[in-house]
């Protein structure tokens, strides 16, 4: 298996060009659906297992998990930022440094698990509630540009299928 597919198992993200409303509907239930496919991709593994790369050279399951936390917890905060200021310029975070922190590393990975759970329900709620004009409105990221809320939902969706499928194409490989 080459590097690219290791990387990117669900290939790489594309940003859509035309949102509609079924679309949204379809990415808010990914984000729904989010925690629960984490939860049953990582169910049953060993400490040994969450401290395995999910590839050479990159994060450990356990790092991945926390990662995924941590950036929609991310996520979360800029598209309420967008939803309550005018085009706001987001912070950028270091989520490499961040993964190689102490709590990444080691700490049990149900502690994410259970954030990403209440962060999920809670970010329903919010992005349910959204009109037509709400979802075009978006933030200035430094690195990435003028995002879209609707984009950001795109993105996320697909971070968490991405991240998942690092774990459970490893569980494939290993024969977990």
């Amino acid at each position: 298996m080459n590097l690219e597919t290791l990387q990117y198992p669900i290939g790489r993200f594309s940003a859509p060009a035309f949102v509609t409303a079924s679309d949204r509907a379809k990415w808010l239930r990914a984000i729904s659906d989010a925690p629960a496919g984490l939860c049953a991709a990582v169910a049953g593994l060993s400490g040994e297992q969450f401290d395995t790369p999910y590839r050479p050279g990159g994060w450990t399951v356990r790092q991945v998990v926390h990662h995924v936390a941590d950036s929609h917890l991310n996520s979360y905060v800029r598209m309420r930022l967008a939803l309550t200021e005018e085009h706001p310029t987001i912070r950028p975070y270091d989520e490499k440094s961040w993964a190689n922190l102490g709590d990444a590393r080691a700490a049990p990975a149900g502690i994410s698990l259970d954030l990403l759970d209440a962060l999920h329900r809670r970010w329903v709620a919010l992005l349910s509630g959204l009109t037509p004009e709400e979802w075009r409105r978006g933030y200035f990221h430094p690195e990435s540009g003028d995002m879209a809320l609707e984009t950001v939902l795109a993105l996320y969706a697909w971070h968490g299928r991405h991240h998942t499928a690092h774990i459970t194409s490893l569980r494939e490989r290993e024969g977990w």
